[in-house]
């Protein structure tokens, strides 16, 4: 069976903490899916399609890495693509409660299905794509933080409004 894994998240914006995530796990299953979720309830800086084309474009290097959308629950979306692992960044331990009633609440609505938590290398721990927009709104320097194309549509999303 082939072992299809899911990095599932808002991606607004992509950061270079989400790539290490995702390309570390393009090194370990043999397909991973990056699924942008639709979540109406979140007031998103960049569209859903616009999220996809910075994911496309920064993770276009790698082989076996797919984006897509979804709506809904995680798992209703899982067996839809026949994937049985997702894959969780954990960034700091406050993160990690969290994550493990999710996965937790996953395991309970298929059994099937399994959630690996990876830590992301230290030089991401402090960042989160809500951080990266506060700093871009103010102007501040986010060229470490994310791929140039993002950064570049980060500045252009908040051009004027400093």
């Amino acid at each position: 069976m082939k072992k299809i894994a899911v990095c599932s998240g808002s991606f607004d914006p992509v950061t270079n903490g989400h790539l290490d995530i995702i390309t570390r796990s393009s090194e370990i299953f043999e397909h991973v899916i990056v699924a942008v979720l639709h979540n109406s309830k979140k007031k998103a800086l960049f569209t859903v399609e616009e999220r996809v084309e910075l994911l496309k474009e920064a993770t276009n290097h790698l082989e076996h890495v797919e984006i897509d959308t979804f709506n809904g629950l995680l798992i209703d979306y899982m067996k839809k693509r026949n994937a049985h692992v997702i894959v969780r960044g954990l960034r700091a331990v406050s993160d990690f409660e969290y994550e493990m009633q999710i996965a937790s609440m996953n395991k309970k609505l298929a059994q099937e299905v399994d959630t690996v938590f990876m830590m992301t290398k230290n030089d991401y721990s402090y960042l989160s794509s809500s951080i990266v927009k506060e700093v871009a709104k103010h102007d501040g320097q986010i060229d470490d933080l994310v791929p140039e194309h993002v950064a570049l549509a980060l500045k252009e999303r908040f051009k004027g409004n400093t």
